[in-house]
């Protein structure tokens, strides 16, 4: 989370979308920001309501991701794409509830990643007791919740987190930020009917055409830059 990491932006964005399953990929219209990317219009499109997650944890949210990815010059950063929006979505699935999870235990939380997932929590369970306990975590040693902390210090927290030097009561800390960070890229980067990547911005930044059918024409021309936007799976083109 320091300055060096920040200025690698792109290249750690190009890198995270072959970490998003291609099932993510399937409206949006907009502001245009100082980088260019058109976005959908703040006045006519209303602010989005969480349904799943309460005020504190909607803070948190949008305090974590806008750190994981910020606006530059590069492009629009998690806001600007509605990544919370697409976060509050996916606790709403069968993703969310964990449907197709096995959750019956026995766990072995320290266990490594070859066991799979070792937690007795469903995803929208994941968030809901780790926001409230690093929260609480923040406020007993930084005297404030995280989203009321400054953009240094919320960063200074992630990388506690990430690293697993946050010590929360029910959950082991660098597991939550793995699900955090996982859920941020793939906000970013899905196709926006899921509520992220609004306007297909991080799609314009780096070059990825979407959901078009025929890329025939240009397998055999590498190096050459695609000249055509995206398209998303409903059809919509930017």
């Amino acid at each position: 989370m320091s300055d060096d990491v920040f200025q690698r932006r792109r290249n750690f964005l190009k890198s995270a979308l072959t970490a998003v399953p291609a099932t993510v990929f399937v409206s949006g219209g907009g502001a245009i920001l100082s980088s260019g990317v058109a976005l959908g219009d703040s006045s006519s499109t209303p602010i989005y309501q969480p349904t799943y997650f309460d005020a504190a944890e909607w803070r948190f949210i949008k305090a974590a991701v806008s750190r994981l990815i910020p606006s530059n010059d590069d492009g629009p950063g998690a806001l600007d794409a509605h990544v919370p929006e697409f976060i509050d979505r996916q606790m709403e699935t069968d993703y969310g509830h964990g449907a197709r999870w096995y959750l019956q235990g026995p766990f072995r939380p320290d266990a490594d990643f070859t066991l799979g997932y070792q937690l007795g929590y469903t995803p929208r369970e994941l968030y809901r007791v780790s926001i409230a306990e690093l929260n609480a975590w923040c406020v007993g040693t930084r005297s404030k919740e995280f989203a009321e902390l400054d953009g240094t210090m919320q960063d200074q927290v992630l990388s506690l987190l990430q690293t697993g030097h946050v010590t929360l009561p029910s959950v082991k800390a660098s597991e939550f930020f793995i699900q955090l960070l996982a859920n941020t890229k793939e906000g970013y980067f899905a196709d926006p009917m899921y509520g992220g990547n609004r306007g297909m911005a991080s799609w314009k930044m780096i070059g990825f055409p979407g959901a078009r059918a025929d890329f025939k024409d240009w397998a055999t021309q590498p190096g050459k830059v695609y000249p055509l936007g995206p398209v998303s799976i409903l059809g919509e083109k930017a």
